[in-house]
């Protein structure tokens, strides 16, 4: 006998009944976060200079890209957002703090200040590869040794974070600057 019970039908996908009630809060607030980030990706793309004037070709413009991420990014949004309102939280808004500090908004919160302080800080003050491959290093610390279940030992993650931030950015340096030919910061 199967498990999908007496009448064979599959049991529905939509939500999954384990969601804790302060984390469909949570993702309500991330998806509005990330509809009103892709809207202003959206516009700033959309207002970037389409180069006509030089005779660029339109499949080739510098917003075209941002642009298509930033409507992946707001079907995401938008689905994460709809998911949360359907789901019934029985204590509202109530724990909602102890989701904002769970273990998964730490890791959220770390990405964010990883990848934010790489592109605004480390990108243009220091040559694109040594940036690179101080991001590659200091991700992989954080999520081994501080934000991994169970943590690593931090002597056992050095040299393989070292390794992989080498590789990493001389990998992707390589790439851009002779594959696609984009002059690196």
């Amino acid at each position: 006998m199967d498990d999908t019970g007496a009448g064979g039908a599959m049991p529905s996908p939509a939500i999954d009944a384990a969601d804790p009630p302060a984390m469909v809060k949570a993702d309500l607030l991330a998806g509005l976060f990330f509809i009103v980030l892709a809207a202003a990706t959206l516009v700033g793309s959309w207002n970037m200079d389409r180069l006509a004037v030089r005779r660029i070709n339109p499949l080739t413009v510098p917003g075209l890209v941002p642009g298509l991420l930033a409507a992946a990014l707001l079907g995401c949004g938008l689905i994460l957002t709809m998911r949360s309102l359907r789901t019934a939280a029985p204590d509202g808004w109530r724990d909602l703090g102890r989701s904002l500090v769970s273990t998964a908004a730490q890791r959220a919160g770390a990405v964010l200040v990883l990848t934010l302080s790489y592109a605004l800080v480390l990108v243009g003050l220091l040559p694109f590869w040594l940036a690179t491959g101080l991001f590659v290093f200091a991700f992989i610390m954080v999520f081994e040794t501080w934000l991994a279940t169970p943590r690593r030992p931090l002597l056992r993650t050095l040299p393989w974070a070292c390794g992989v931030a080498v590789a990493t950015a001389g990998v992707v340096t390589l790439v851009f600057e002779r594959l696609f030919l984009v002059r690196l910061p």
